[in-house]
């Protein structure tokens, strides 16, 4: 009788030992899978962007690969890089800001239409009025339910306009004087690196801290991820979304006032086409253009790889400059693609481990 029940005892476990046994293995297989694919959807353009420097050095050699060409990609990168970090926070909460070319421009008017009355006026005045329009997105989306694309194009026209306003249809083009404060931002240097870029890299290293050190930036994430379990947690999302589109608009303002400063002029027709830089750059980071996921390294990274596509077009000398915009544009859909992919990877292994779950 004791033999027996015991083999009836190891006849029963024998077959709940395998399945739990291959359980566990097929968990770990499914977890791994989800981490490679969260891996790809983060780090991608980081892993893109150092092939393409190598590739580059290798090909080129010295003329890329030195600091001065690596400094003037960092330059080039800084403007760029200030309005795709109020981006990247824009898209991760679920919107899109269309207005941000237009407020570069209307800002780096005003600035150099400002700075005729002192460098504090050169300042404050493109930042409060780029700030104000930011507002209003965020006002006329979270309270007024506009749709995001709607309300951004409607301020992307009427920004333009006021800066053709200002410039007398862009006929006149306002100088800053050299030797002004203003000035400095966008042409001194602080231990050989250029001041605009000290300026972006102070405001990606903030806006960083803010996406994942805050409960702002879990507020965002959380609100793109899903605007309805935002809602019954409690979380304020037309003050969140309201802060979106005003940070978005100060930078993009930012951003003007360097560009003046750097070319001491502000001329009403810069800007063109710049916010769809800035959503490729943050899309091919690797954020969802759905929202919900994303992070400010991916959106550096994404800045810096389309400004050294750009500087390798240029080591060519052959290709026009409109040839970046065909490279961005094939990055940009694989890079969709891609991440269309690697969602669904990680969708059907969290329903194969539900499946698995007793």
């Amino acid at each position: 009788m004791t033999t027996s029940a015991r083999g009836s005892g190891d006849g029963q476990g024998g077959p709940l030992s395998s399945n739990a046994v291959a359980s566990d293995d097929a968990g770990r297989v499914a977890t791994r899978r989800e981490r490679v694919a969260g891996i790809l959807q983060r780090a991608g353009a980081l892993v893109v962007l150092l092939a393409v420097i190598i590739v580059a050095s290798l090909v080129f050699g010295g003329r890329f690969a030195s600091v001065d060409n690596f400094l003037n990609i960092l330059e080039a990168s800084s403007f760029l890089g200030l309005v795709a970090v109020g981006m990247t926070f824009v898209i991760i909460g679920g919107g899109i800001d269309l207005s941000v070319g237009s407020l570069l421009a209307l800002s780096a008017v005003l600035a150099a239409y400002g700075s005729q009355y002192g460098s504090v006026v050169a300042v404050a005045l493109p930042l409060f009025v780029c700030g104000l329009i930011g507002l209003v997105n965020g006002l006329l989306i979270a309270r007024a339910r506009m749709a995001a694309f709607i309300a951004t194009l409607a301020t992307l026209l009427f920004a333009r306009g006021l800066a053709f306003a200002v410039s007398d249809e862009g006929n006149t083009i306002f100088h800053i004087k050299a030797g002004l404060v203003v000035s400095a931002l966008g042409q001194e240097s602080l231990l050989g690196i250029r001041l605009p870029v000290v300026i972006a890299a102070t405001v990606f290293l903030a806006g960083w801290l803010a996406l994942t050190r805050s409960r702002y930036g879990t507020a965002v994430t959380a609100i793109g991820g899903s605007e309805d379990a935002s809602r019954l947690m409690g979380l304020p999302i037309a003050r969140v979304k309201v802060a979106m589109y005003l940070v978005s608009g100060l930078l993009a303002g930012l951003a003007g006032l360097l560009v003046a400063a750097r070319s001491s002029s502000g001329q009403s027709t810069i800007g063109v086409g710049l916010e769809l830089q800035a959503i490729a750059a943050v899309v091919i980071g690797g954020t969802l253009l759905t929202g919900g996921a994303g992070s400010i390294a991916g959106t550096l990274a994404g800045v810096l790889l389309l400004n050294v596509i750009n500087n390798v077009i240029n080591q060519v000398g052959t290709l026009s400059s409109y040839f970046q915009q065909v490279v961005s544009g094939i990055f940009l859909i694989v890079v969709v693609l891609v991440q269309r992919y690697l969602s669904r990877e990680q969708r059907l292994v969290s329903e194969d481990q539900n499946r698995g779950q007793p």
